[in-house]
């Protein structure tokens, strides 16, 4: 006879398949490929579902527009009140949280929704402006109208009765509208800044370098070599760009390429260790234990029962 752990075993799997990936998936009668809804309606139509992480495979925008809330974004904690907007790319893991006293506007829309079939170098671009949005932007009081009544007016005109390719239209020009603003709030913000010092040109370098080899390359003699700096250099660029030692900050990256993979595949632990270029299993165990608190299954299991 089976334990009742046992006989519970196939369900909690079918709920972590569940929340491996989310795609864009919108009630059967609605057939467009953007979304705009609140806060509100969501935690009354899925309410459960609002505290699971997921890992969205269409780009999202979050607008708190009431109230305060931490949201959890690839792991981290974002605190967020009145102006807060998340800019959530396809691929990231992302939580609502557990408070529930506040309320906003949710954007969903698939990847190809920004750039129409017959796309030209300005969509293109438009697309490409998307990625270098910050993942957290705070709005003032009159940027959070401006956006707010943008938001209505998208979710509003959702539900006109016309053509399936007018209103697609009439949505992409809206959306085109939202991240125009966006972009140039965040030029406006850029432009204020001083402007960028040797170190942090050193720091920008080494971000990007470390986002394309991060599972191959674990010591900072490797980045450094690559960039032409010595690591003193190196390590003097990250520290006062990011307040961390260079060698921290790929850990760090390293460690949450290897929450992403626990969470949101079904790797195994040595897959993932091979994955992220570890030579043995027990060396990748004793570095998530050491980065993360626990080992790789227990973090696992943790982020799955909810």
């Amino acid at each position: 006879m089976r334990s009742k752990a046992a006989q519970a075993a196939p369900e909690r799997m079918m709920v972590n398949a569940d929340i491996q990936r989310l795609g864009y998936q919108p009630q059967a009668s609605y057939q467009l490929d953007v979304e705009v809804f609140s806060v509100s309606d969501l935690r009354h139509r899925a309410k459960e579902q609002l505290r699971l992480t997921h890992r969205y495979e269409f780009h999202t925008l979050v607008c708190v527009t009431q109230g305060k809330c931490s949201q959890m974004v690839d792991f981290k904690s974002v605190s967020c009140a009145p102006g807060s907007l998340l800019v959530l790319r396809a691929g990231q893991a992302h939580n609502y949280g557990r408070d529930e006293a506040w309320d906003g506007w949710n954007v969903l829309f698939r990847p190809e929704f920004v750039v129409p079939v017959a796309a030209t170098s300005h969509d293109l671009k438009r697309a490409r402006d998307l990625e270098r949005l910050p993942e957290h932007m705070v709005l003032s009081g009159p940027e959070l109208r401006k956006v707010t009544e943008l938001l209505e007016q998208m979710r509003e005109d959702t539900l006109i009765e016309a053509p399936q390719a007018d209103v697609h239209a009439l949505l992409r020009h809206q959306l085109h509208t939202l991240l125009a603003r966006l972009i140039i709030l965040q030029g406006r913000r850029q432009a204020q800044e001083p402007l960028a010092s040797p170190a942090s040109q050193r720091f920008k370098r080494f971000y990007q370098l470390v986002e394309e080899r991060f599972a191959q390359w674990h010591h900072v003699a490797d980045y450094a070599g690559e960039l032409g700096y010595t690591e003193k250099t190196l390590a003097r660029a990250v520290m006062a760009s990011m307040g961390m030692s260079a060698k921290v900050f790929i850990a760090t990256r390293i460690a949450l390429e290897a929450k992403r993979l626990l969470v949101h595949t079904d790797l195994s632990v040595v897959s993932i260790a091979e994955k992220l270029g570890f030579d043995e299993p027990t060396n990748f165990s004793k570095f998530f234990k050491r980065e993360a608190g626990c080992t790789p299954l227990e973090f696992r299991r943790r982020q799955t029962s909810f």
